[in-house]
Parts: C-alpha cells; sequence; structure tokens
C-alpha cells in the first residue's frame, strides 16, 4: 500500500488531493496546524475517499522545530515514504517572521519543502517508487530578486509571495539535479487559480497599485465554491503522484493541464541554483 505525505491538506488544494488518492487506496497522511481542523478534515476526507486510512500530524511548517516534529511523527507510525506532497504555501498580508527570525513566506514556502524533504529522505528511499511533488504558485517572475530574498530592502505582497514560490521552484530543481541518479524524483505543478482559505484572506494592499483595479474581479474567482476550484487545481499533483510513465522522471515542470511545459530560465539558471541552494543550506545548518 502506498504511503501519501500531504502537507497543509486540511482544507484547499491539498484536502482535494487527498480525496482523490484515497480513493486509489492510498495511506493518507495529512499536516495542519490546528487540531480540530484536522480531525474534521480527516473525517471529511474518510467520509468522501471511503477509506480509513487517514492520518493526522500536527506541527507548524515555519519553524525548524516544527518541521522536526513532523518528521519524527511519520517516522514513529510508519517505515516509508511512496510519495512526499509540498503544498502548504504562506501569502502574508505583511512582513512577518517566523520563531527562528526567518521571513515567513520565504520559511514555509522555501525552507519547510527543502527540509522536510532533507529530513525524509531515508524513509523515500525505503520506497519502490518514491516522489517528491511541489506545488507552486502566483505569477512566476521573470528574474530573482537576489538581493531581497528574505525582503530585507522591501516586502511586496503577492509580488514577495510570487518569489519565494520561485525560490522554491530554484531549490528543489537543484535538488532533482543534486540527486539525478538517486532512488528518488523531484517535480514541480502548478495547480492553477482555486479558492482556498490563502486566496481568500488576499487583500486589494497586496496588489501591485498598477493591479489594484482587477482586485474586485480576484474575488469573484476565488469567492467559496465548495471545494470545485481547488478540486480541479489537485489534478497536476495527482497526475504526478500516479502516473505510471513518471517513474523515473525527475526535474521537470507540469502544468494545470498537467502537460510538460519549460521551467523558467531564472530556475534552471546555475548562478541561482548554486546561490540558493548555498543560502538555504547555511540557514539550516
Amino acid at each position: 500500500m502506498k504511503i501519501v505525505l500531504i502537507t497543509g491538506a486540511t482544507g484547499g488544494i491539498g484536502k482535494q488531493i487527498a480525496i482523490s488518492l484515497a480513493k486509489l487506496g492510498f495511506t493518507i497522511v495529512i499536516t495542519g496546524r490546528n487540531k480540530e481542523n484536522g480531525e474534521a478534515a480527516v473525517t471529511e476526507i474518510q467520509k468522501i475517499a471511503g477509506n480509513n486510512n487517514i492520518e493526522l500530524l500536527i506541527g507548524d511548517l515555519s519553524s525548524f522545530d516544527g518541521i522536526t516534529s513532523l518528521v519524527e511523527q511519520f517516522c514513529h507510525k510508519f517505515q516509508k515514504l511512496d510519495i512526499l506532497i509540498h503544498n502548504a504555501g504562506s501569502a502574508t498580508q505583511k512582513l512577518l517572521k517566523s520563531k527562528n527570525g526567518i521571513e515567513l513566506n520565504f520559511a514555509i514556502n522555501v525552507i519547510a519543502p527543502f527540509l522536510l524533504t532533507k529530513l525524509l529522505l531515508s524513509s523515500l528511499k525505503n520506497s519502490d517508487n518514491p516522489r517528491v511533488i511541489c506545488v507552486t504558485g502566483g505569477d512566476i517572475p521573470k528574474k530573482l530578486e537576489i538581493d531581497n530574498i528574505q525582503c530585507e530592502k522591501v516586502f511586496k505582497g503577492l509580488a514577495s509571495y510570487s518569489q519565494s514560490k520561485l525560490m522554491m521552484m530554484i531549490v528543489m530543481y537543484e535538488l532533482s539535479q543534486q540527486n539525478i541518479n538517486e532512488k528518488f524524483t523531484v517535480n514541480i505543478c502548478y495547480p492553477g487559480q482555486a479558492s482556498t482559505i490563502m486566496t481568500q484572506s488576499v487583500t486589494k494592499e497586496m496588489f501591485p497599485k498598477l493591479m489594484q483595479p482587477i482586485f474586485p474581479i480576484f474575488k469573484m474567482i476565488t469567492k467559496p465554491d465548495n471545494g470545485k476550484s481547488a478540486q480541479k487545481a489537485s489534478k497536476s499533483s495527482v497526475f504526478l503522484a500516479t502516473k505510471e510513465s513518471l517513474k523515473d522522471i525527475t526535474g521537470k515542470y507540469y502544468n494545470k493541464k498537467c502537460k510538460e511545459i519549460k521551467l523558467p530560465a531564472c530556475v534552471l539558471d546555475i548562478g541561482n541554483r548554486k546561490y540558493l541552494w548555498n543560502y538555504v543550506n547555511n540557514l539550516i545548518t
């Protein structure tokens, strides 16, 4: 039986990924920060999917201790991990820092996927076909703001969120290339727009000034829809988790239609990759 760990799956896209994979008979492990919300999500997934093999891990992905705790909880229950899906994301309204002093979007969107993968490598390598899937989001910037990694110069709302997702793509792509001959694969997917707690919390002020007039359209697109758009947005992750032909494919990027597309030039840029690789590793050691 395949074991799948999905971060941030107590709601939104993550919960829909969990439901789809649970319907296939997989054992699903979801993470969340709130026990009550997490238990409610477990019950809902079990009921919809007809699968009782749903587990909940409580932990804060913004902190090193929280990530370590999640790994310890997982390893206490399971000997292997078949699929790791980095779905959790953060788009703050203002500059915030984690308890480790790291800008919050960077901590959750960049550090957490990298560190969680690193700490779970031994569990992944116990699988016959280990896969790591990274869910990106936002508008992909054309350039990495290398002098504003943690918003040291300026915090720019959704633009800062998009930069953090770009950095996640860079670091995880570099991880795939440094482990090209290893047993596990690392791929990235874009889910498309969806109504989630995160998108519903976006404010007008988070948009660049020139784009603020279209904010009402954004709110209309992301209004609550009982999970319909989130279910649609979950398809690319489910595709990467289940497609048999992707067994040995790594370092690729797929769009919301599950089609492989070229990674942005700034992700492939060797200078960006080496700089961020060293930057992130220096933070976590």
